[in-house]
């Protein structure tokens, strides 16, 4: 299953996310729930640093199971919370289809 944890601030500004595990929802290559993940948390991730020319903290894992990003606070935060809680509206798509493969969490 891939886990997602939010961690979220009183504000309600997303600080940072990071996903572990995979989906297991098919064989690898033709993952569907892992495959619409991947592609929603990098797509985000990518149009953070080509929208704001802001670049977030990434540490990812070598077997591709794991992603952790840090969003620094920065003049271009509006902008970046926007694309980040796009991003979580997607995932949350993907959860209430394949829920048990994805789930997401929230730490406030």
């Amino acid at each position: 299953m891939i886990q997602i944890r939010i961690i979220e601030q009183s504000s309600g500004r997303i600080s940072s996310f990071e996903m572990k595990g995979h989906a297991d929802f098919a064989e690898h290559g033709k993952d569907l729930v892992c495959a619409g993940a991947s592609a929603v948390s990098f797509g985000a991730v990518n149009a953070v640093i080509a929208l704001t020319g802001i670049m977030p903290d990434i540490e990812q894992g070598t077997d591709g199971g794991y992603l952790k990003v840090d969003f620094p606070k920065t003049e271009k935060d509006a902008d970046i919370q926007l694309i980040v809680k796009a991003m979580i509206v997607s995932l949350q798509t993907i959860e209430q289809d394949y829920g048990n493969h994805i789930k997401i969490s929230f730490n406030r």
